[in-house]
């Protein structure tokens, strides 16, 4: 539990935001994972996970310069979303090139088993490589202390297949999903840095 109750503000981050914490220990993150890959199958057989088609094919813009699109949408069926918050991960696979990006972006699926089933778990939309090949997740949670751990239990895996350094995230609290990434929500006034990679511009 101390992985969870110990949330401080990142330097650079607004006190409502939190980033790039340490990853957890291997053995929480297995953990985890484990668990997380049971409720996955608890959810396919109640129907409560879904892949709808309306935002696929959008393009978001960030004010990095960059642009990804939409190739995927994940929901959770959740009711109420009391704590309401924004998670964006971002990574660089290692060695893929070309084609490999469209053979990763089609087995991805597969990935579904290594997050659905994390609670608090509301929606993620998956985003394509960008022109300096990074890859972006950007999901809806109920509750940050929730998005911030499933990040850092993502980390241990998305080590395994990442350039070094290449792994981050930002947790925004109190926002919904689809005002930060296709409303006219200002996200960039929430860093008083220049890190610009997650925060979204716009949107086509």
């Amino acid at each position: 539990m101390a992985d969870l109750a110990d949330q401080r503000p990142c330097v650079g981050l607004s006190a409502a935001a939190w980033a790039d914490r340490p990853p957890l220990a291997y053995p929480a993150a297995l953990r985890a994972l484990a668990g997380c890959a049971v409720r996955v199958a608890a959810l396919l057989c109640r129907r409560r996970m879904h892949l709808p088609a309306r935002r696929v094919r959008t393009r978001l813009r960030f004010a990095d310069g960059t642009s990804a699109l939409v190739y995927r949408e994940t929901v959770i069926d959740h009711g109420d979303v009391p704590g309401r918050c924004v998670l964006v991960v971002t990574f660089t696979l290692r060695a893929v090139r070309g084609w490999g990006h469209a053979a990763f972006r089609a087995e991805s699926l597969l990935n579904t088993v290594l997050f659905a089933g994390f609670p608090g778990l509301v929606s993620k939309l998956w985003l394509a490589n960008d022109s300096r090949g990074r890859y972006r997740g950007v999901y809806e949670w109920d509750g940050p202390q929730r998005a911030d751990h499933y990040a850092r239990a993502l980390w241990r895996v998305l080590a395994l297949v990442s350039v070094p350094g290449s792994i981050h995230y930002i947790v925004l609290p109190g926002l919904a999903r689809d005002d930060f990434a296709f409303g006219p929500t200002a996200s960039g006034d929430l860093v008083a840095d220049d890190a610009a990679w997650w925060r979204v511009a716009g949107c086509s």
